[in-house]
């Protein structure tokens, strides 16, 4: 019983045994994994040792071969791009054609609103101006 309050007092504390046990076991997978780092670090100077003269001796194949895939990628990219770009735009303009109303489409409204009022002022105005220069003309 008392050593049950005494373990209810202080759970932080383990035992001795599990202490080291967990040192052990931290010990051992840092220095297996520090040791596996080493060797890898060890093959890429080695494999970069061996490969630099290759890379040396077909740079002009290499150069223009990286180059030209490359472009080819940058191409892929761009039209996948601009492929989403345009189904987009065309769920848009179905969406505002048959009815439903897309983000943006009042401002498009209003845009219309104004440039059909400008379009009637300027008939009005080319009317007159028509209609001024006839009534010149024949007097």
């Amino acid at each position: 019983m008392a050593e049950h309050q005494r373990q209810s007092q202080h759970p932080a504390q383990q035992p001795r045994s599990h202490q080291v046990v967990k040192a052990a076991t931290a010990a051992t997978a840092g220095g297996s994994l520090l040791l596996l780092s080493g060797l890898i670090l060890a093959g890429t100077v080695i494999a970069l040792t061996v490969v630099t003269p290759l890379f040396v001796i077909f740079s002009p194949i290499l150069v223009p071969a990286v180059i030209t895939v490359c472009l080819i990628i940058l191409g892929f990219l761009a039209s996948g791009g601009f492929g989403v770009a345009a189904v987009t735009v065309l769920s848009w303009i179905y969406r505002y054609v048959t009815g439903g109303k897309p983000p943006g489409a009042e401002q498009i409204d209003q845009a219309r609103m104004k440039l059909a009022s400008k379009a009637r002022e300027m008939k009005d105005k080319a009317e007159q101006f028509g209609q001024q220069h006839v009534s010149g003309a024949q007097g």
